[in-house]
């Protein structure tokens, strides 16, 4: 019987596993099922009982997940880390967000600017906009995106701007992606794969596990918006 390996992942992997995925399976004779979300949200998939072998999410989720002992501290791939970007619809101006005065005035002069609900980005830039003082200003102006890329809300029209972690801004069709946040407003997420630990497929979870720090691999993260941790 062919052994199926569920993973669950954050949406920042979802390209590489769609060129990795394949070539696994033809290696490893097994077969792979995904399941994408944000790493808070697979945290509560896991904690509430979620069946899967491999979990892809941000560093803190990975370490509570193996405090709670439902992941193995060993063996681990950390297999990037990424920034904060924003994106516009295709064709449009590409706004000035270098420094935080051109952030600022960036936002303030958006209509609209889409978030992940409940992501990393979207709890951060909400935290930030009350920071810069922008909060009241920019409430009006906040959608809210559901679970996956929320540049597609602007693709569709339906946002003039989207922020989010920089690999799940790059490949939106019909967004184009406008640079990453100034330095001083950046939030870095490192993201880590490790092995549930009541994975009944242990052995080939960690040959997937291996199979992420791979050059190729390396290269596929880098590609997507993802430097070395």
């Amino acid at each position: 019987m062919i052994a199926t390996i569920r993973i669950l992942s954050t949406h920042a992997a979802l390209d590489v596993l769609n060129v990795l995925g394949p070539k696994f399976e033809r290696a490893h004779g097994c077969r792979l099922s995904y399941g994408y979300d944000p790493a808070k949200a697979v945290k509560r998939q896991v904690e509430t009982g979620a069946a899967f072998d491999v979990a892809i999410v941000t560093r803190p989720v990975f370490d509570d997940l193996v405090a709670q002992g439902r992941m193995l501290a060993e063996p681990r791939a950390d297999v990037g880390r990424s920034g904060l970007g924003l994106s516009v619809r295709a064709g449009a101006a590409k706004p000035d967000i270098g420094t935080t005065e051109a952030f600022k005035r960036t936002l303030l002069a958006a209509k609209s600017v889409a978030r992940s609900t409940e992501g990393t980005s979207g709890i951060y830039f909400d935290r930030l906009i009350e920071r810069l003082g922008l909060a009241e200003t920019m409430r009006d102006k906040i959608v809210l995106g559901p679970s996956g890329r929320v540049a597609e809300l602007v693709a569709r029209g339906e946002a003039e701007m989207a922020v989010q972690q920089v690999p799940e801004l790059l490949p939106v069709a019909g967004a184009q992606y406008v640079g990453p946040f100034p330095p001083e407003l950046q939030l870095y997420s490192d993201f880590t794969a490790g092995i549930a630990s009541a994975s009944r497929h242990r052995d080939v979870a960690a040959a997937f596990v291996k199979a992420l720090t791979a050059p190729e691999a390396a290269a596929l993260f880098k590609a997507a918006g993802l430097e070395p941790t």
